[in-house]
């Protein structure tokens, strides 16, 4: 089983703690984000920036805790687990893991010192007809004189209705093949030009449509290299993944915690419903599959760390495809041995359902996960 450091150890039980004092109950819950309307508390929020947990991938040198993979990884699996409402932390480290890599140095401070206070980000890839298919993006940036005037149209960006800023992947270069000529560019969310347009989904409003009308952006407002926003964000996807991952296995654990106090209590026949083999075995199964996962996410997480600059594209396709097919199946099932009392919002298990199934899209779908690790074999 996954062991931690007296120090993480300790890390976790503050998360919990905090999460328990301050969201410990659907009334508190309810209080901060418009009665479950809202997936981002930026009250919560700002709290645990003041813990320094906002920032804890950020380095010291910019304000953040300087932590690793690990301690990132414990603190999102606490803080879903504990359901406290953060949507934009996802979006947020990986954005600030972005800017810290490849941006320049006034822009790093800028950027990670408002990460550390809690400011929300947000980045932008996907386009109407450029979803899995990144290289397909037909958002351009063209070079006039002092900057690079932007126009296309975004979609599925998430938290940008929020976000202090947006990261944006635009084509600057159609000489080449359709991975070539990308750049990135850092687009603050009040830049004129810039219309955010919600789109109403099965969790409520998460994601946005961004369009962009002669959106001017200075020379500086370029993250990296000109024409090489492909490799920049290639370069980006274990810390992206092991994110995605580690919060949905805080999902799956919660889920399961909450389906198994249910099925002890619940009785049917005389008798507590998780006494029957059915349900009993079921849970067997699942208690083991959160297990495996966890392993696998704390395994990729300290091999991370230990090398940082290396590129691990079949253990991040696999942490996040086992972590959100994990919490997919747990949360579905869950509702499934709830009965009807799963489906009726007075207990979670619906809102924890809903968050499981996306998680198998976003993040570049588990179809396309499964392509890149058979490629890795040489398939």
């Amino acid at each position: 089983m996954v062991e931690f450091t007296p120090e993480q150890t300790a890390f976790a039980q503050a998360v919990t703690d905090f999460c328990e004092r301050e969201v410990g109950t659907r009334a508190k819950r309810d209080a901060l984000t418009n009665n479950g309307a809202d997936a981002h508390s930026d009250e919560l929020y700002r709290k645990m920036a003041q813990l320094g947990w906002a920032g804890i991938n950020v380095a010291e040198e910019f304000g953040g805790a300087g932590a690793g993979n690990v301690e990132m990884c414990i603190f999102l699996e606490e803080a879903v687990r504990n359901q406290a409402p953060i949507g934009a932390v996802g979006p947020t480290l990986i954005t600030a893991a972005a800017y810290a890599k490849f941006a320049n140095e006034q822009m790093r401070k800028e950027v990670l010192a408002g990460v550390v206070e809690g400011d929300s980000l947000s980045i932008s890839m996907s386009e109407p007809e450029a979803g899995s298919d990144v290289g397909a993006l037909t958002c351009r940036a063209e070079k006039v004189d002092g900057g690079w005037k932007i126009n296309g149209q975004k979609t599925w960006c998430s938290n940008a209705h929020f976000s202090k800023s947006i990261l944006l992947i635009a084509r600057t270069d159609r000489s080449g093949g359709k991975h070539e000529g990308l750049t990135q560019f850092h687009v603050p969310a009040d830049t004129p030009g810039l219309v955010i347009s919600g789109i109403d989904t099965l969790g409520g409003r998460e994601v946005n449509d961004l369009y962009f009308t002669d959106c001017f952006v200075p020379d500086s407002a370029v993250v990296g290299e000109v024409g090489q926003g492909w490799r920049q964000l290639m370069s980006g996807l274990n810390t992206e993944r092991l994110i995605l991952a580690a919060m949905q296995l805080g999902l799956a654990q919660r889920s399961f915690d909450d389906t198994l106090a249910f099925i002890k209590d619940r009785k049917q026949f005389g008798r507590p419903i998780g006494s029957f083999q059915a349900l009993r075995h079921r849970m067997a199964d699942h208690a083991t599959e959160i297990a495996c996962t966890r392993e696998l996410v704390y395994s990729v997480a300290r091999a991370a760390d230990a090398h940082p600059e290396k590129m691990m594209p079949r253990e991040a396709s696999m942490v996040k495809l086992k972590a959100t097919e994990t919490s997919k199946a747990m949360t579905i099932d869950g509702m499934q041995m709830m009965g009807g009392y799963g489906y009726a919002t007075e207990f979670d298990a619906e809102r924890l359902m809903r968050g499981a199934i996306i998680s198998t899209v976003f993040g570049g779908t588990n179809e396309i996960q499964r392509d890149i690790i058979g490629k890795t074999y040489g398939l």
